[in-house]
Formats: structure tokens, sequence, C-alpha cells
């Protein structure tokens, strides 16, 4: 067993004993994410009360986002593919990502016209249209990690992980990404998984400096929530869409993982935010 974690007084612990928590969205009253270490998708209620949705059986990565027709979307990161959910629960390929790339993917997002950007691979972002068309809309990202898309629909922001920066690209009419920048660079900040509140502040979760951090464009530091193991993900949420959670594990690189998901040190935390969720997811 591991060692209670030492929290803030503002942070509570919502679960405990998941092996590899990733991609949490907030959908339907519930924090819904996909736990890596047991290959399931698991949800999670403002209670605690806790579900598996999906035993996925899908090697790692393992992320997930919804269409806007309310079916959901599962990367599946070692196959290269892109899975659909119906609404009868069966398992479809909405899309074969191999076209643009085979050597793996990571993390999705989906914009309200129903355009996935799945991110992975060599360092590069995929479209996926609403008629299941793929196509690379982006390269050159240093180990890309979350998404978000902001609250107008024109803006994609990823977190380039080994960059040390979030990056914002313009949404065309057809999905394609331009006018690429830098829309913050960070000072020591290893971004991982990544939300947008209405204020657009952008939380980053930061595995190896063990935090979440809110930053305003330009790199402003507004807020940081320490943690005493590696934050991998946050997603904002709840009734009043001011609960941000936090999915943390400690972490001891990627040649341990498999024994660190053994331990079952992940958490699903929450605290109260300044400002409401905003965006996609």
């Amino acid at each position: 067993m591991s060692a209670k974690p030492f929290l803030q007084p503002e942070v509570q612990v919502l679960m405990n004993g998941i092996a590899m928590g990733e991609s949490p969205r907030w959908h339907d009253g519930r924090l819904w994410f996909a736990d890596w270490g047991a290959q399931q998708i698991v949800t999670v209620d403002p209670l605690g009360n806790s579900e598996v949705v999906i035993d996925t059986q899908l090697e790692l990565p393992c992320s997930i986002d919804w269409l806007p027709d309310g079916r959901l979307l599962i990367v599946a990161g070692a196959a290269s593919l892109l899975l659909r959910r119906e609404t009868d629960g069966t398992i479809a390929t909405h899309a074969d990502l191999r076209v643009v790339s085979d050597l793996g993917w990571n993390e999705i997002v989906v914009d309200r016209r129903g355009y996935a950007y799945v991110n992975g691979g060599p360092g590069v972002i995929a479209v996926v249209t609403p008629e299941g068309a793929v196509r690379q809309v982006a390269d050159n990202i240093a180990f890309p990690n979350g998404m978000a898309i902001t609250a107008d629909g024109a803006t994609l922001i990823i977190a380039e992980s080994h960059g040390k920066r979030l990056t914002a690209f313009d949404i065309d009419v057809d999905g394609s990404l331009t006018r690429r920048r830098i829309w913050a660079a960070l000072e020591n900040g290893y971004p991982d998984g990544i939300c947008i509140d209405a204020e657009n502040a952008v939380w980053y979760g930061d595995v190896p400096n063990k935090r979440c951090v809110r930053v305003r464009e330009g790199g402003e530091v507004l807020q940081t929530v320490a943690l005493d193991r590696g934050c991998f993900a946050c997603m904002l949420g709840g009734e009043t869409g001011k609960t941000l959670f936090l999915v943390a594990t400690e972490w001891r690189g990627m040649e341990n993982y498999v024994a660190v998901a053994a331990e079952r040190t992940g958490l699903i935390l929450t605290t109260e935010a300044p400002a409401a969720a905003a965006g996609r997811p």
C-alpha cells in the first residue's frame, strides 16, 4: 500500500485505486476517464460512486471524447485506430489513423461540428472529418499531449510536453490548422492534459513537477495546485463547471509503468476553480 498522499487543505480525494488515469472528461453529470493501466473507461459521480463503463482491452494509450450526436470516440493508440461506441454499446472503427502514421496515437479533442483532432505518432496532429476522412494537419510537435478548443471553436491549443509550451492554431472551415504560434511558454513546465476556462485561461497537468497550473495567454501563472504525485490531466466540470478534477498518479518512468500501474496509486482529486469550464473537451 502506498502512503496516504499529503494534500493541500482545499484538495479532496474523490476516487482512489486507479491504475493509471488519463483523458478526464465531464459528461452527463459524471467524470469519465481512461484508466490506461486497467484498460478500462471509468466514470465517477460527484459523490465518488464509480462504474466501469467499458473494458476496452486496448493497449495504452487510450483517450476519449464525444461526437456532437453523443457517440463516444476512443483512441486505440497502439493499434493506430479511432473507434466509435454506438448507441447500442457496440464498437466500430471510426477511422484508420495508419493512413497518417502507424507509430501510435495519444490524445483527442472533438470540435462542436464533429471534427476530431488526434495527436501522437511522430509528433503530428491528424483531423478526422465528420465523414471519416483522415489527414495530417500539423507536424513537428514536441511530444504532443493534451488538446483543447476555445469556446468560440476558432482555436486549438495543444500541450507540447518536451517543448515546455502551449501552442495554438486557428481552426479553418475545412478543419485544417493554420497560423501556428506559441500560446504560452512555460518556465520549467511540462504540460500534459489541459482544459480551458471561461476567463480564457488554461489549466495544465505537470507530471515531473507534481502540480496543476493555471496560466493565461503569454505564460503568466495565475494559480498552482501542488500535489504529492504526478498530475497527468485536469478537467473542469461539476454542477457549476467550477470543480477542477485532477488525475494524479505516482510515476517512475515508462520502464516501470507496469509495476506502478499494479500498485494502483492513481487518484481523482477535486478542488474549486476561480472560473467555470469553457470550450472543449
